[in-house]
């Protein structure tokens, strides 16, 4: 039977028990001697039918001539010899002592009360548990993890060494913060972990909690906000004190732009729930004593939207960022997540390092954990190389959609299509190395080209640009090379050349004819959330000149893959044939077709190639950070869109 079951059939038993003590204690018992006023008991007693009184404290026990027996009650200040027109002639009159209360008579009288007083509490305790939400509005939600339970480590924490360093301060002081206050030091009261999603924030707080051996509060940013104005900063106010009444401890609030957003930014005013809550966390740690060994940590990817109050000293006025890991500290992460795991002789992780530019700790981890599912899905006792480059493509691009049955006419077109990428990104002196092809179609692909860089970069220069934007042509190119036709195939490549030729000419002033100037005037909405809006601060004239210069340099790079193509046509032919029979060429395989050693690039940068940080078109970066591994070169199947007729 079930927990669930017990407890229902007990409770339903609870109730027939009640039910049933509470109907025999209210109906009258056939035994019990009945209750007659004292004025009938004088009247009994002068008419001679009364043989015996029992007297005990307040109560007569009459029993009649004819063995009939009754109760009555005296006053509690007379005796029985005292109560007048009483007849006592004739009669046995026997008096009790007192013997107190009569502890066990009283609790059979009062059981069934006592049993049904306990399920109503039982009842309403179950209604109050089912409602606890509505009971406890001003209750924070945060939860508690003591300091005598399991947790995180900075041994469990890997690739983000900087932030240990910042954060062993934080640990000290929670520590041992005397040696900090008899040098007059003051520990940050607030402190905040930045960084993209997946790279650690939540897990670095835990483990600095771990370090110190503190109790630990976490909740999230959202949880402070509900539909009733004023709750949020009521749950503020409980969560310090609590924390206050657990010191030393750790506040981890966890995505706080949902509530630290720019004040202002809203459709209520001062009096939007939002911004009383900010408002409350505000105050609260201005009131935080410098002795008070409680330490508040938050976790945002988007810093750049809160609000400057938040950040001021004396509040969240020490920053760690978190960034994505560089090739030691993906190594690092691989560690960490493959102990314990077994793993074939070939596994390198330092390969898989290198394979994984751009990849956060989640990505990692979520590689690592893929790897063990196929490795367990083919029956296999350890987890081998194949498995992890196979996971590789599943984190990037998508799990492999063998249902999809492709012609074999699309399928040829896909072969020289990838082909085409890899061809013109091997002969090109600034493109990355490819690694591998497949016109397995995984998610939304047909197939896909992989590039690994030999390093991690976080500049480029113009010549790299200008490869990456050939290299991402080289497939349109194969097309119409091989066939003399182009397809939508090319769709999603022709879009990220073009970003990247705009993003050259008006925000990185890497064109000739322009000069080394932006274009467009990036404005911040405060009122829709510190949101980036693009105005248009050039002339018409301008406008053309962009366009012309983004033009010439897709034009540039599609002739730049048109030469390589058109010289290399047989070799392109022979790795497209070879993907058609094996779908997938990698290693040595790949490097047997392309044979022709690869062009090396300048030993030193011309002068128009300047260096530029590396940023994802379309994406909001803290810092430079290392280029993710190029997936880019895709066939992604267009949809025509449906005749309305």
């Amino acid at each position: 039977m079930k927990p669930s079951w017990k407890r229902s059939s007990l409770i339903y038993i609870a109730i027939l028990l009640a039910a049933v003590a509470l109907f025999s204690y209210l109906l009258p018992s056939a035994n019990k001697p009945e209750e007659v006023p004292l004025s009938e008991v004088i009247a009994m007693s002068q008419d001679k039918k009364i043989a015996e009184i029992t007297v005990k404290d307040d109560l007569l026990t009459i029993t009649t001539v004819d063995g009939k027996e009754v109760r009555a009650f005296k006053e509690s200040n007379a005796t029985i010899y005292e109560i007048e027109g009483l007849d006592l002639t004739g009669v046995v009159v026997n008096v009790e002592g007192s013997s107190g209360i009569n502890w066990g008579s009283l609790m059979l009288n009062f059981l069934p009360l006592i049993i049904f007083g306990g399920l109503l509490f039982f009842l309403f305790r179950q209604a109050r548990g089912a409602n606890n939400q509505a009971l406890s509005f001003g209750r924070s939600r945060a939860r508690l993890f003591p300091a005598n339970r399991p947790t995180v480590t900075f041994a469990d924490v890997a690739g983000v060494e900087e932030a240990k360093q910042e954060l062993m301060e934080v640990v000290e002081f929670l520590k041992s913060r005397e040696k900090f206050q008899a040098l007059g030091a003051r520990i940050p009261k607030g402190v905040l972990l930045v960084g993209p999603p997946g790279t650690g924030k939540t897990l670095m707080a835990r483990a600095v909690a771990g370090e110190a051996d503190v109790p630990f509060f976490s909740i999230s940013g959202s949880e402070f906000v509900e539909m009733f104005v004023g709750v949020g900063a009521s749950r503020v106010r409980d969560l310090f004190d609590q924390s206050k009444r657990n010191a030393p401890c750790i506040i981890f609030i966890d995505e706080i732009d949902a509530v630290g957003r720019h004040r202002g930014a809203g459709l209520g005013g001062s009096h939007d729930e939002r911004e009383q809550t900010l408002n409350q966390i505000l105050v609260e740690m201005d009131g935080f004593d410098t002795s008070t060994s409680v330490i508040v940590m938050a976790a945002t990817n988007r810093p750049d939207i809160l609000d400057p109050a938040l950040l001021r000293p004396g509040r969240f006025d020490r920053r760690v960022v978190l960034d994505r890991p560089d090739i030691n500290g993906r190594v690092a992460i691989l560690k960490v997540h493959t102990n314990g795991k077994p793993l074939d002789k070939d596994v390198d992780l330092e390969v898989l390092a290198k394979g994984t530019v751009g990849l956060s700790g989640a990505d990692l981890a979520n590689l690592v954990n893929e790897a063990a599912i196929l490795a367990a899905r083919r029956n296999k006792s350890a987890i081998g190389m194949q498995e992890f480059e196979e996971s590789v493509d599943r984190v990037i691009a998508g799990p492999e959609r063998k249902s999809r049955k492709i012609s074999q006419k699309e399928k040829e077109i896909t072969a020289y299509h990838e082909a085409g990428h890899a061809l013109v990104a091997r002969m090109l002196p600034n493109a990355d190395p490819v690694h591998k092809i497949s016109i397995v179609a995984r998610g939304m692909s047909l197939g896909h080209t992989r590039q690994l860089p030999i390093e991690d970069r976080y500049l480029m220069t113009r010549a790299q640009i200008k490869d990456k934007i050939a290299t991402l042509l080289g497939g349109r190119t194969a097309e119409e090379t091989i066939f003399g036709e182009i397809t939508t195939g090319a769709a999603e490549d022709i879009e990220q050349a073009t970003k990247l030729a705009r993003w050259m000419v008006t925000s990185l002033g890497m064109s000739d004819k322009l000069g080394p100037r932006t274009f467009g005037d990036k404005q911040e909405l405060v009122f829709l959330g510190r949101e980036i809006s693009e105005q248009k601060d050039y002339s018409d004239k301008i406008a053309e000149q962009i366009d012309e210069e983004v033009h010439g340099l897709i034009e540039e790079a599609h002739g730049t893959a048109k030469n390589i193509l058109t010289g290399q046509k047989a070799k392109l032919v022979l790795l497209a044939e070879r993907l058609m029979a094996q779908e997938t060429l990698e290693g040595d395989a790949l490097e047997s077709i392309l044979g022709e050693a690869r062009p090396k690039p300048s030993a030193k940068v011309k002068p128009e190639a300047k260096p530029v940080p590396v940023e994802p078109v379309g994406e909001t970066t803290l810092a430079t950070k290392p280029q993710k591994a190029p997936l880019v070169p895709r066939l992604v199947p267009k949809q025509t869109p449906a005749s309305s007729d």
